[in-house]
């Protein structure tokens, strides 16, 4: 059973959806353009479509999802899918891409922080999920920062591995 971090007096999870362009950053120190742009293969993500996919969802999901709770009576969200946009994440700046997703995100914290915790409560219809809370959908936007956390993490190990010679074959990467 997932053990649930103590209910601050804001919004869960904002120091998370914080620390992301931060271990990001980190995790890129040093990473050439043809790095970024690496495949492992033609239906998987570089860490550039990552980082574009990252700012399109800012605005485009979790922004608008965030103004809709506030805005309306239990708005309803439509599932949202990555591969329906692969093609608006190909041919991006990756840098320009980042500076996006941080001034975005920059602008979604600095929001969120203005809002009482008790605006956690309000209510949302998810088209698969069913009935969520704003709460709800602030855990699962730091679990999707994680998990491109760990994808831009495992692109990166996948790119390391030749360069480790033999030292490298006994990872086990799925990149």
């Amino acid at each position: 059973m997932a053990r649930r971090l103590p209910e601050p007096d804001h919004l869960p999870c904002l120091g998370l959806l914080e620390a992301t362009p931060q271990v990001l950053r980190l995790l890129m120190a040093g990473l050439s353009e043809d790095d970024a742009l690496w495949k492992p293969a033609a239906d998987r993500f570089s860490v550039a479509e990552v980082l574009a996919h990252l700012s399109h969802v800012e605005g485009y999901c979790y922004r608008v999802r965030l103004d809709r709770f506030l805005e309306e009576e239990s708005p309803a969200f439509e599932a949202f899918d990555a591969a329906d946009h692969r093609d608006r994440y190909r041919g991006g700046d990756p840098e320009e891409d980042f500076a996006h997703f941080e001034e975005q995100r920059e602008t979604n914290l600095e929001f969120l922080r203005s809002l009482p915790a008790s605006a956690g409560v309000r209510a949302a219809i998810h088209a698969q999920a069913g009935p969520i809370t704003l709460a709800q959908m602030l855990h699962e936007w730091a679990m999707h920062d994680l998990g491109h956390i760990r994808q831009i993490a495992e692109l990166i190990r996948a790119r390391l591995q030749g360069g480790a010679g033999a030292l490298g074959a006994e990872y086990r990467l799925r990149p």
